[in-house]
């Protein structure tokens, strides 16, 4: 099974100016980031509510307590945000206008909601726009499983994180190269 691209610092930066360039570049900073910065789906993404991210003081939350409806497998899971993540929810909020925090938070171009494949489909048109035509929807969660992974957090951190059920899940998600294993062997 192929998996989707794990992208480099230089990918994302290439998206990232690709993104400024385009109309709607706030929200899909934004998006991508949580993707990347947190490993969530697009799926719970796409779920994600003003409410989900903002406490009653109007900050950003440090962590999204996700309910069991907004992820897949259908188990309610906490998603921890570093400072990165929580300062580009703030820049993105701060371009909203009077948002409820009942109401979603990404609106597509309509200023409908998006579903998990209309958001898949927005996340695959950034990447081959950026000339990434082997990253998908899925990348941004590979890129912060092997992240983190090569940075040496143990499988059972991650799979935490990932909100897998399995360890054998998340190591499938890791990728390895010759540059990791070969800062592996020289440890000994």
């Amino acid at each position: 099974m192929k998996q989707a691209q794990v992208l480099t610092e230089k990918d994302m930066k290439r998206v990232m100016a690709n993104i400024a360039r385009k109309p709607f570049a706030a929200r899909n900073r934004c998006m991508l980031q949580l993707s990347w910065l947190s490993g969530m789906r697009v799926g719970e993404i796409a779920a994600l509510r003003v409410g989900d991210v903002l406490d009653a003081d109007g900050r950003v939350r440090g962590q999204i307590q996700l309910k069991a409806e907004q992820t897949k497998g259908d188990a309610a899971r906490t998603v921890l945000l570093n400072a990165l993540a929580q300062t580009e929810l703030a820049i993105y909020l701060r371009a909203l206008t009077k948002p409820k925090s009942t109401g979603p938070l990404f609106l597509s171009r309509v200023g409908k909601r998006f579903s998990s494949n209309s958001l898949c489909q927005v996340f695959l048109r950034i990447y081959d726009e950026a000339g990434l035509d082997k990253a998908t929807s899925h990348s941004g969660r590979r890129t912060f499983i092997t992240t983190l992974a090569h940075k040496g957090v143990s499988v059972r951190v991650l799979a935490e994180l990932a909100g897998h059920r399995s360890i054998s899940t998340t190591q499938r998600y890791i990728e390895l190269n010759e540059n990791v294993l070969r800062a592996a062997v020289e440890l000994i």
